[in-house]
């Protein structure tokens, strides 16, 4: 499909991880348009990652920053994707590797009307200290090429001609994650971004998911197409993880469509 695809990469503080995904991002059969980095308040050592990527390769990087405030996803989201160029925005974290044919697969997926959903599979603690520290780039091995104690789990790498299949579960928000989500960018603008009211861990992409499924745009499934490579790391601080599943509790329980504190405050 001839797409225009923004891809915009969520990161904070871990700059070895990014180089790995930048890494990733170069080795892709199709590039994206642009590759737009989402710093939610780094210091210098990941803006030195993203100057070196830009100077010696051809991607279009681009670096939006904002204060480091605590965890701010979504506001950090909403402001790359609102700078975005492209008619469709691939949401990824920036502890995670891209499988070569991810860029294409998403691309074969993007359908109007609907969201892709991808899904990761886990490095576990040693493996991603070996890919980081010793240059590995697992991200191009065959499932085959595994051992149980480096990934969680291959069956989710391999490729599989889902067909119909793949709209079998339309309205279904549970386990959608920012971390590999196809979106059209006027389908984020329809509802109005990421709300910025979740701050702190937890479910500020359930909230999206389900403002768009209320917009009427459905959920497609890309697992077993576009699985991404989870990058070992401690679990992040959850103590608004409460407060935040009480708002998730609001939307699910009202009609809300559009984020109160949302994209277009940069538009």
């Amino acid at each position: 499909m001839n797409l225009n695809v923004s891809l915009v990469v969520t990161t904070y503080n871990w700059p070895s991880a990014l180089d790995a995904v930048l890494r990733s991002i170069e080795n892709q059969q199709c590039w994206p348009n642009e590759v737009i980095i989402a710093d939610d308040g780094s210091t210098e050592e990941t803006s030195d990652i993203i100057k070196k990527w830009a100077s010696k390769s051809s991607l279009n990087i681009r670096h939006v920053w904002q204060e480091d405030n605590g965890f701010q996803a979504a506001k950090i989201r909403n402001k790359a994707a609102s700078l975005a160029k492209g008619d469709y925005i691939i949401f990824l974290d920036g502890d995670c590797l891209l499988r070569p044919d991810f860029i294409a697969q998403h691309k074969r997926l993007a359908l109007k009307g609907y969201f892709v959903a991808g899904n990761r599979v886990l490095f576990s603690s040693s493996f991603t200290d070996k890919i980081l520290n010793h240059q590995i780039e697992p991200e191009g091995w065959e499932p085959s090429q595994y051992s149980s104690e480096q990934i969680n789990r291959t069956w989710p790498l391999r490729y599989v001609p889902l067909g119909i299949l793949r709209k079998r579960a339309p309205n279904k928000w549970q386990g959608v994650k920012t971390c590999n989500l196809g979106v059209w960018k006027s389908d984020l603008i329809l509802v109005n971004g990421l709300d910025e009211a979740f701050i702190g861990w937890g479910y500020e992409d359930s909230d999206l998911v389900i403002r768009l499924l209320r917009a009427g745009v459905k959920h497609l499934n890309g697992r077993l197409a576009t699985t991404v490579l989870h990058l070992w790391h401690h679990e992040n601080d959850r103590s608004q993880e409460q407060e935040n599943w009480a708002k998730l509790q609001e939307v699910l329980n009202g009609d809300k469509k559009l984020a109160e504190k949302g994209i277009d405050q940069y538009l």
